[in-house]
């Protein structure tokens, strides 16, 4: 098994309802990136979505989301998603999230 897989194995493990991370932010957002590594585009945004509702104060996907959907093409939800981190970023206080935010944003053209 590909050390891919097994990263892969491990976060779906630990965020099943059954796992000792299932409430935990940080597993759901490794899955989301190891979907996204993996190039499962459609896997790694349901799990985006998914930490959005459980944890909409974990700042970091906001980013990692928006950028995974510019690079699809899909501008619009990029641009909604980098607007919701930016909110996220002012209400944790995060101010280098929230200046990363907005160059992305700005970026988008």
């Amino acid at each position: 098994m590909s050390a891919t897989s097994k990263r892969l194995e491990f976060f779906l493990r630990q965020t099943t309802t059954e796992g000792p991370a299932k409430d935990d932010a940080f597993a759901w957002y490794g899955l989301a990136m190891e979907y996204r590594a993996l190039s499962r585009q459609d896997d790694a945004l349901a799990v985006f979505e998914k930490l959005r509702s459980r944890s909409p104060g974990y700042v970091a996907m906001y980013l990692m989301c928006g950028q995974m959907l510019e690079q699809m093409g899909r501008l619009d939800d990029a641009r909604s998603w980098f607007n919701s981190g930016i909110e996220a970023a002012r209400r944790t206080g995060d101010g280098h999230a929230l200046s990363e935010l907005e160059a992305a944003l700005a970026g988008l053209g």
